[in-house]
């Protein structure tokens, strides 16, 4: 839905002030003969509502202009300023506009003499700092409204991020899968074994430490990947196959913890695999440095557990994290998730 261009504050403030201007600008202008000569009357009104929503608009551009380089709620004096000066100045080129305008008209007998112009240069002054002060005042509260339903927003993403880590860390399905493969792997390879309980002794230090963080570093989520992808393809074989980047090739990207495995977690519900039809998931770093996973479609008939929620909260968590949204794409027998990278300048945000 696009936005309107007068917000309802400005459209009950734009009306409320039409009849106030066009009685008092016209007596000024052409005085009683408005009232008296309907032809005087008919001209001049017509004349001065182009002119009066000209001027709005014209105002209100500055506004907006005004807003878009000072959004936040802390540069709310410095917008107000700014507000000020540009439109002050539009003003002043706005009144000698309307004086122009009234003297081509030979009928309302008119001069474009200074003498005209300068009041209507400080009547719009007055005009002009209530205008902006209504507008900015407005405009803060709207900000600042906002600011606190994201707030909120965050903390509940926060909370359910929480919740969904420590799920995963005591999550029945894969502890009980894994307690089971263990179980097999003891009597068949005891070396294996003892590889598998140490690669699940690592996953679960590294959960319970992801929890207690807002961010990760790239090369310390995928060597965790690396090692929860072992514990996988035990259980999976070469259904599951994974095609990771280099763990030291790329520094300083940041990502939101456990949301590679969130991914990866994700395209299994989801999918089907076999040696024959293998589930193949490939992470990959996009030239912008942004963070591609990728798996080929093969979906299940029935999920019981779909997972849908999760991928949700991690769109949802991206979104307070970094200004760039997260990108999921279906097509051509794929499903892409591109987590967008986050800058240094986010990071001082979110501390």
């Amino acid at each position: 839905m696009r936005p309107r261009f007068f917000s309802k504050y400005e459209w009950w403030y734009h009306l409320a002030m039409m009849p106030i201007f066009f009685v008092a600008g016209n007596y000024y202008f052409i005085g009683d003969s408005y009232f008296s000569d309907l032809k005087t009357f008919l001209l001049a009104t017509a004349l001065v509502f182009a002119l009066y929503w000209f001027s709005i608009v014209m105002l209100t551009l500055a506004i907006r202009w005004a807003i878009v380089q000072f959004p936040h709620f802390h540069q709310t004096t410095i917008r107000l300023l700014v507000m000020l000066v540009l439109v002050g100045n539009i003003t002043m080129l706005l009144a000698a506009f309307d004086v122009w305008a009234y003297s081509i008209i030979p009928y309302l007998k008119v001069d474009f003499v200074w003498d005209k112009i300068w009041p209507i240069m400080i009547l719009g002054i007055f005009f002009d700092v209530f205008l902006c002060s209504a507008l900015g005042l407005f405009y803060a509260f709207e900000k600042w409204k906002q600011n606190q339903t994201e707030s909120e927003k965050l903390e509940r993403v926060a909370l359910q991020q929480q919740f969904d880590a420590l799920k995963g860390q005591v999550n029945p399905h894969f502890l009980f899968n894994s307690l089971n493969t263990l179980s097999s792997l003891i009597s068949e390879d005891k070396d294996q074994a003892e590889i598998f309980v140490e690669d699940l002794s690592r996953i679960y230090r590294y959960m319970l430490q992801a929890a207690k963080v807002e961010y990760a570093c790239l090369s310390t989520e995928l060597e965790f990947l690396e090692t929860y992808a072992r514990l996988l393809k035990v259980r999976y074989g070469e259904g599951l196959q994974f095609n990771f980047p280099s763990a030291t090739q790329y520094s300083g990207i940041i990502l939101s913890p456990l949301s590679l495995q969130n991914l990866v977690d994700n395209a299994i519900k989801h999918n089907m695999m076999s040696v024959s039809k293998p589930l193949i998931i490939t992470i990959d770093v996009l030239p912008n440095r942004s963070i591609q996973v990728q798996n080929n479609l093969q979906r299940k008939i029935r999920s019981l557990d779909t997972q849908e929620a999760l991928l949700s909260n991690l769109i949802a968590k991206y979104s307070f994290l970094c200004d760039e949204p997260v990108e999921v794409i279906e097509k051509n027998g794929s499903f892409k998730v591109i987590l967008p990278l986050i800058k240094e300048r986010e990071l001082s945000n979110l501390s």
